[in-house]
């Protein structure tokens, strides 16, 4: 009974992180057409430092837990990745250590994707948001909500210094089974 409690103990925990963000070439980056919005910030640490590219710059939370931020689509949109950047090293007790993905419509309807723990993350560290049927590789959503619900050493506030999101790539050619690559076939890839 002990292994069956610490084998669930392990899973949803993320260590470690890579200095270097690396993600396949059939997703793209989904964060530049959404509205972004915190539930708080210091002054000079707002919403628009999760997406400067400068890893010195970092999102701080001001006030009571849980800290989130809000990304909002204008239309429903597929999420398949989330990744963040956050320093122990750096931001000790400012680090997040238990997340929370929601997914929906709106405030009023967000239900939790997925939950993790993070153990001491130093670099980038990536969230897939797909189920565990093998089948659900993706979130369907016009809102995606990450919950901040606690931090190491009982920290208070919390730092992130970026967030991207990812969506698989949409195929070029609508209706169409598989996908050219060169822009020669592309260009004879239908019939008048």
């Amino acid at each position: 009974m002990a292994t069956e409690s610490s084998e669930s103990e392990e899973e949803g925990k993320i260590r470690g992180g890579n200095d270097k963000l690396t993600v396949d070439e059939d997703l793209r980056e989904m964060g530049k057409n959404a509205a972004w919005s915190v539930s708080s910030c210091k002054p000079g640490n707002g919403v628009n430092t999760l997406r400067d590219d400068n890893l010195e710059t970092y999102w701080q939370s001001d006030g009571l837990q849980p800290h989130l931020i809000n990304i909002q689509f204008q239309k429903k949109v597929r999420l398949q990745l989330v990744a963040l950047y956050v320093d122990f090293k750096l931001d000790e007790s400012y680090t997040p250590s238990k997340i929370s993905v929601r997914a929906g419509d709106g405030f009023h309807n967000l239900k939790e994707v997925k939950s993790v723990e993070l153990v001491k993350p130093s670099g980038w560290v990536c969230i897939s948001l797909s189920g565990t049927d093998p089948r659900e590789t993706f979130v369907n959503t016009f809102m995606l909500q990450i919950a901040m619900l606690s931090n190491h050493l009982n920290g208070r506030d919390t730092h992130i210094r970026q967030i991207k999101v990812y969506g698989p790539r949409p195929n070029p050619i609508p209706r169409q089974p598989f996908q050219f690559t060169s822009t020669e076939f592309i260009t004879y890839s239908t019939l008048r």
